[in-house]
């Protein structure tokens, strides 16, 4: 009984968590690590937005993005992308992290149940191999929302990163059998978020991982 309190506890204050790094609106400070603050970047080339869209966010999104967020900012006036980003960065190295570290609840907590499934097939096998991971992001170079859309009240966003991620694993005993401590990799990632607008739930969940 005591395990389970314990449960729902750190599932709430996981949730609470997300909700302070991607739930929060317009207007509310949005508290970042010093180790984040090196993005994102700006988009290279110039997107030429309409008027709502340039009032709620400084062009962190691809031009192909833009319908899809005007149709957010549509049902949502609240919704800002520029504090979506920033959350959307936290969330990356929050649920990199926790897949590192075997973390399934922390997981459960902020996917959706399939990229759920998909991280504790793969955190399974690693544990039967006796493998752990020693990884670590240094960085995050760039986020940028690469595409979006709105079905009914179901929102999507995708937002691709560009890291460095200092990738080392090791086996039971704890010896180096592949990556390095030393070298950080580039990682270009594509990942969907989504959230159903206007409920009580103002969490949005990692629903799907690419390479971009």
């Amino acid at each position: 009984m005591f395990y389970a309190i314990l449960l729902m506890m750190v599932a709430a204050f996981l949730a609470l968590r997300l909700y302070s790094v991607l739930g929060k609106r317009s207007g509310e400070p949005l508290a970042r690590p010093a180790e984040e603050r090196v993005g994102p970047k700006p988009v290279a080339r110039t997107v030429d937005v309409t008027p709502e869209v340039r009032d709620v966010q400084p062009r962190p999104i691809d031009s192909g993005a833009e319908g899809g967020i005007r149709a957010i900012v549509g049902a949502e006036p609240g919704f800002d992308v520029t504090q979506f980003v920033d959350g959307a960065q936290a969330a990356y190295r929050m649920i990199l992290e926790a897949f590192w570290k075997g973390d399934r609840e922390a997981l459960r907590a902020l996917t959706t149940e399939d990229v759920y499934a998909s991280f504790d097939e793969a955190i399974a096998a690693r544990e039967t191999d006796g493998l752990t991971l020693d990884n670590r992001l240094v960085s995050i170079e760039r986020a940028v929302i690469a595409d979006a859309s709105l079905a009914g009240r179901e929102a999507r966003i995708a937002v691709r990163f560009d890291a460095d991620i200092a990738a080392v694993t090791r086996d039971a005993e704890g010896n180096v059998v592949a990556g390095s401590t030393d070298d950080a990799v580039e990682t270009h990632d594509l990942w969907t978020f989504a959230r159903t607008l206007k409920t009580g739930d103002p969490n949005w969940r990692l629903a799907d991982t690419d390479d971009a």
